[in-house]
Formats: structure tokens, sequence, C-alpha cells
């Protein structure tokens, strides 16, 4: 049974819905749930998923609610629309007064702010994104879903006034000490980030937090940036903030490969620019992996090699299998470019849903084929269900697909923490992965995973790393340590 309930005037932003969404599928009898903003493009993504079989006429302010499910009633919906219309501004305590339902009513309060964070459906996206800009505001676009000719426009408009804009799809930022969208608890310090991958922004500025260094600023551009489309218009601007920051001593800059065009322009900003700079371009050959990027960038910030992990020793470097196919499960689409491209590299064919010199495109992203990585936080995965960080609900059973063949040498995951995600994705993952069956020959599939974060993080990184540790899982504390182990497992092809 599936129930639909349409929501006049009732505007909540994407973040917010995907984490209400899993709270909706944890519900007795509720097997899929989505609460969308009802624009054209997320109908037309739940038509899809199976999920609307029916024609909406959507208004900019209504929001769509589905739930799916055997024994599902009205009541359902009923509870999950009082907790949706709860107002979305916070009475505070100190004024009773409530909070303002946009940045121009924000900034007419306060003329004092300078930055929006905006997070509403494409559709509307860039109109809010200029009103902000218009209104004097800094600008991180977290929402997706913008044509390439609205973000040129906006980011040019942002350069005409002065301003920053980043995104649109820029998902994570540590801005003046503070974390943004998905992103980790790190110090402040000297390296300054500038990145196109929201999770290789993840890996870097975790590691080097964890090895005793911090973070001046770490700026997301948005995942198009660097494409000869856009040109790095907002990478440039990134460089030239970094360039004039007193307190950032050097700057680590990361991507997947740049455009051709793109790469000459940096290439000349970068002959000119007056700080040290370390380039991790993910699945360029010659680039080094995030880790050893973070690392090169450690020892030039503070003169030193970074301490070791003490928590980040193999789980089980002596794992074995009878099997011969890596099987990749990812939440994040450049820890999986990074994966994809080092194992096309020892292994030969290799196929992916991810874009990345030397690996075969996946014809079909739900069925894996020989060598297989998938990223399950591109569009097709995410249709009418939320991000794999937030719900790892349909990579537990691909897991268990995976795990069940035979012919599956090693699965390979990442479990990212922070802000925004799953309150504990590696005590989630732990749980299943000691409750595998075992295989006819009473062997278990090895399962390897690297854990991003540091232990200020909400889910704590020591902690993920025992609990999956304790699952029989052999967790790391590097992405591409953990890629190098599965490597390792698939190579040796030989039983426990």
């Amino acid at each position: 049974m599936t129930l639909h309930r349409y929501l006049h005037q009732c505007y909540r932003d994407s973040v917010t819905l995907m984490q209400f969404s899993r709270a909706l599928k944890q519900r007795p009898g509720v097997s899929e749930a989505s609460a969308v903003m009802a624009t054209e493009a997320n109908l037309a993504l739940l038509r899809e998923s199976g999920l609307l079989n029916q024609a909406l006429e959507p208004r900019p302010d209504d929001l769509l609610l589905v739930l799916s499910g055997q024994g599902i009633s009205e009541d359902d919906l009923d509870a999950a629309e009082a907790a949706l219309r709860k107002p979305a501004g916070a009475v505070t305590a100190e004024s009773g007064t409530q909070a303002p339902g946009s940045s121009l009513e924000a900034v007419g309060r306060d003329g004092r702010l300078n930055f929006a964070l905006i997070s509403v459906p494409g559709d509307y996206a860039a109109a809010e994104a200029l009103k902000a800009l218009a209104s004097g505001l800094h600008v991180m676009l977290f929402s997706d879903n913008v044509s390439v000719d609205r973000e040129v426009f906006l980011k040019d408009e942002a350069q005409r006034r002065g301003l920053l804009l980043v995104g649109p799809d820029c998902g994570t930022a540590l801005m003046n000490g503070v974390p943004l969208g998905f992103a980790n608890v790190v110090r402040r310090g000297p390296v300054g980030v500038v990145s196109a991958s929201g999770t290789g922004l993840q890996e870097v500025t975790s590691l080097l937090h964890r090895w005793g260094s911090g973070v001046s600023q770490a700026l997301g551009t948005g995942g198009r940036d660097l494409k000869d489309a856009v040109g790095a218009r907002a990478t440039l601007a990134c460089l030239d903030l970094l360039e004039a920051d007193p307190n950032t001593r050097l700057v680590l800059l990361v991507s997947k490969p740049p455009g051709d065009a793109v790469r000459l322009l940096l290439e000349q900003r970068l002959a000119r620019f007056t700080k040290p700079v370390v380039t991790c371009f993910v699945g360029d050959r010659g680039s080094p992996s995030l880790a050893e990027a973070a690392r090169q960038a450690f020892i030039a910030a503070e003169g030193r090699e970074p301490r070791g992990d003490e928590s980040a020793l193999p789980g089980n470097p002596r794992l074995r299998s009878a099997g011969k196919w890596l099987r990749g499960l990812y939440s994040g689409g450049t820890l999986c470019a990074e994966a994809a491209f080092r194992a096309a590299q020892v292994l030969g064919a290799v196929t992916s849903n991810v874009s990345v010199p030397g690996v075969q495109a996946l014809d079909d992203p739900w069925t894996s084929v020989g060598h297989t990585l998938v990223d399950l936080g591109d569009d097709e995965f995410t249709r009418g269900r939320p991000h794999p960080m937030i719900d790892q609900g349909l990579r537990l059973e691909r897991l268990a697909k995976e795990a069940a063949d035979p012919e599956t040498a090693v699965i390979l995951a990442d479990v990212v923490l922070g802000f925004g995600a799953h309150p504990d994705p590696a005590g989630e993952l732990a749980a299943f992965v000691g409750a595998l069956d075992q295989r006819p020959d009473g062997s278990r599939v090895p399962v390897v995973v690297s854990v991003t974060g540091t232990d200020d993080d909400p889910q704590g990184w020591s902690r993920s790393l025992g609990l999956l540790r304790l699952s029989g899982a052999a967790a790391y504390g590097s992405h591409i340590e953990a890629v190098e182990a599965a490597l390792a497992i698939v190579l040796a092809k030989e039983p426990s």
C-alpha cells in the first residue's frame, strides 16, 4: 500500500527532509518513505521509483509526503504531517521572537549578517541565491539541479559584487571554524583547503586534524566548478581569498581531474601563487592519493612528519578469500573514484558508475559486473530515497546480496562521520556485518571499511573503528589504506 499527501505552503530544506524521510522509514510497517518539495524534478524521480502514480500540479511552496508499506494508514500520514507542520523557525527563549523566514528578512533584522547557506529545490535555488547576493551576502549553495548556465551567471554576479558564491551542489565546508553541510569537527590551523569534492574535503581535513594540524578554511566549490563549462570560477575566487588570508600558510586543492581548459587556467594561476600549494586530482595519473596529499600539506605546514593514528592499525590484515571479484559499495563519490582508479591500476578491468580515467562505465549500476565499485550516493540510487550518508538501507541490502555471491572476494565500503550524517553509521554497519550468514564452505566474505572523521565528531572516529573491528570487518583510518587492503585480498585468492 502506498499513501500520498500533498502539504500546501509547507517548505523544508533538503537536509531536513532527507533526515525526516529516514526517520519515517524506521516506523513499524513502513518499507519506503519520502518527504520532498513537490518540484517537477522530484515528482519525476518518485514516479520512476514507483512511489507515485498520480498526476499532481505542484506549487513552489508545496511538499509531498509518501509512505509505502503493509499496515500503514492515514494515521501515519497525520503524524508525519503534524511533525512537518511545526514552524520551521524556532522561537528563541531570550527574545520570544520567531526566527526569520527568509534571507531578506534576516538581513533586515541584523545588518551584520554576511553569509547565506541555501538549501532549496533546484528550481528555486538560483532565485534565492540571487536575492542573497543582492543583499550583500556571500553564498554557499547546497542545492543541486541548478543548470550550468545559471551557475555561471550566479558566480559572475558574485564576482561583480565582490562576493563569494560556492556551489551548486556544495555539500561541505568549514568556514571560520564552523562546519557547514556534511562536515567534520576539525581544529583551526594553517592549511587552507579548496575542494570540488565533499567527501574528499572531509577525508583530508579529518586526517590533518588527527595528525595534529588544522584548517584555516575549507571551501567547497561544487562538483562542476572545474568543468570547462564553469571555468573554475569559484575555485579561482577561493584561491584569491586564501592567498590574502594571513592565517593560511599553504593551500591544498582537491578535485577529480579538471577539464583541459580549466587545467591550463589553474596552472597559470598557481604559477603566480605566493604560497605553497599541494594538488590532488583524484584519478589523474601521477597525482597523490587523498591521504598522501594531506601528508604533503601537513609536512609543508608543520615542518615534520605527521604522527600516526593510534587507532589506525589494521583490523585483520591477514583476511583471505576464495572469491575473485572486488565489490565496492560507497556513500562518497570521490572516495569511490579514488578506489576505482587505484583498482584499475592494479586489477586492470574495473567497472563503476563514477567517471574516472581507465575505469569502464557500468551499464546497469544496480548489477555488479566483474570488479565493480558503485557510488550509492549517485542520483540513480537516491531517487525517492535519502542519501546513503544518512540512510544506509540500500547499501545494506546490496551488501547482503554481494556477500551471498560465492565469487565475491571482498566488499569495500566507506563510513563518513560528521554533522548531517547518520547518527551511528559504523554501529549499524558493524551489526549487519556481524550477522552475515556463512557461505556453504563455512567462510564469511571479508569486509574492508575506511572511516573518515575525527574523535570530536558526534559519532566518534575511534569508537567507530572499534565497533567495525569487533564485528570482524577490517577497518582503516585512511581511505587508501582500506583500498590497498582490499586489493591485497583479491590478489591473494587463497581460502582462509
